[in-house]
């Protein structure tokens, strides 16, 4: 259900390339969550770093949102770029699983392929 990639880059410059990744395959960056310093920030001991890239394609988003308006929820897709245990790692849930598991429908599982094939390739040119 994961993609999860392990990067000799550091945090920053994995974070930077995937941003360039992203915007090279087509899609847009929307906002980028910085959860480590979000957490710092509210007095919580976390020493690991962790941004979310919620990244979208206007035209596959409303693929999926013509079709089934609920799977709003679902949108955008966000892949991470995270620390653990010192290492740096990119990772994304993979779009095809989600998706499947809230709709049946042939049409948008072809949308999340397409979707998961530019996401997989995002976080292997960024790594």
């Amino acid at each position: 259900m994961y993609y999860i990639i392990e990067t000799n880059k550091s945090f920053s410059q994995a974070s930077t390339d995937l941003e360039s990744a992203v915007k090279q395959h087509g899609f847009g960056v929307l906002y980028v969550h910085d959860l480590g310093a979000t957490l710092r920030s509210k007095g919580i001991a976390f020493d690991e770093e962790c941004k979310i890239f919620e990244v979208c394609n206007p035209g596959q988003a409303a693929k999926v949102l013509s079709t089934d308006m609920r799977l709003n929820m679902a949108l955008p897709c966000r892949i991470s770029v995270y620390t653990e245990k010192g290492k740096t790692k990119i990772g994304l849930i993979k779009p095809v699983q989600m998706l499947s598991a809230l709709s049946k429908d042939a049409a948008l599982v072809q949308v999340a392929k397409e979707v998961e094939e530019k996401t997989v390739q995002m976080v292997d040119q960024a790594k």
